[in-house]
């Protein structure tokens, strides 16, 4: 049976919209306190009054992940305000399809900044407080929760860039997990398949209409489906460690 978070701080990224919203809103269910990191302040303070609404707490913090200093900063607030954490959920992530011949260098090293730099700025912010958590948190464990994406298992044109951030992260974590393991810190990696979001409208209009073409016909998942995946990561006993969660739609082939 699951763990009720009561009592545990959570840091979402990306939280403003989509999968990471999602995610916030079902931590703060489980009871844990949560805060809120995106660039859209508006939204994560809409999100912030949701959760409160229903009886949980929610810190906002307006911060880009790809400043080291912005990561570093948001996550000693949060431990400052909330006075802990606990979990952490790198989730926030940016996708430009399209072919590599026609591609935009500024697009690619946005990818790379917030897919892969974001997630290290944060982390790396983020482990000695996870650490200590562990070692004296009534559940014993802390985590370190991912976002990736079936791209980082498998490739496929049109995605070359976007691959190698998935894949990259899927490898961090792993290593990752070694070496926090003996303190109590668990390390997992959510491998979404097709989610309805606004990833999408990060695309390109021809490249958009292409991918809508490939997808026409197939029930896309929802980003409460992967916000539950986090969750049962999360709230497993202290004996259990869910490392990697591969989740795509029921039609998807790829």
């Amino acid at each position: 049976m699951a763990e009720s978070l009561k009592g545990t701080v959570a840091l979402v990224t990306g939280a403003s919209s989509g999968i990471g919203a999602a995610t916030a809103q079902t931590l703060a269910a489980s009871g844990a306190t949560v805060a809120l990191l995106a660039r859209r302040a508006d939204r994560l303070r809409a999100l912030a009054q949701q959760i409160r609404a229903e009886g949980a707490q929610a810190l906002v913090l307006e911060v880009d992940i790809t400043d080291p200093g912005q990561a570093e900063a948001a996550v000693q607030r949060t431990v400052d305000e909330l006075g802990r954490l606990d979990t952490v959920v790198n989730n926030a992530g940016v996708s430009f399809i399209g072919p590599v011949a026609q591609a935009s260098a500024q697009e690619w090293d946005r990818m790379v900044a917030v897919n892969i730099e974001g997630v290290l700025h944060m982390t790396r912010a983020a482990v000695p407080h996870l650490i200590r958590a562990a070692q004296d948190s009534p559940r014993r464990v802390a985590d370190v929760v991912t976002i990736s994406s079936t791209a980082g298992r498998v490739a496929r044109a049109g995605q070359a860039v976007y691959a190698l951030t998935k894949s990259g992260v899927i490898a961090f974590s792993e290593a990752l997990r070694q070496e926090l393991q003996p303190m109590r810190v668990r390390v997992g990696v959510v491998e979404p398949g097709t989610v309805d979001t606004e990833l999408a409208s990060h695309m390109p209009d021809g490249v958009r209409e292409a991918v809508a073409r490939q997808l026409e016909g197939l029930e896309l998942l929802e980003a409460q489906d992967i916000a539950d995946a986090v969750a049962y990561m999360v709230t497993r006993k202290r004996r259990v460690a869910v490392n990697e969660m591969l989740v795509r739609a029921a039609e998807q082939t790829w």
